[in-house]
């Protein structure tokens, strides 16, 4: 499944937005926006969870 691919890429941008939290100066010039990219493949995969768990009801 595509399911693990995109959990590795989601913890990566998620690593990068918790360095850019806890050292603000080391943040790099991308990071507003790996911020966003990162919220919306997160929603996007809970959307899509949650559309699975509600087919297999």
């Amino acid at each position: 499944m595509m399911r693990r691919p995109l959990l590795v890429v989601l913890l990566i941008l998620n690593l990068i937005v918790l360095l850019g939290q806890v050292w603000p100066a080391g943040a790099p010039p991308f990071a507003r926006s790996v911020n966003i990219v990162f919220l919306i493949g997160v929603m996007a995969y809970l959307i899509d969870q949650m559309r699975s768990a509600a087919r297999s009801r």
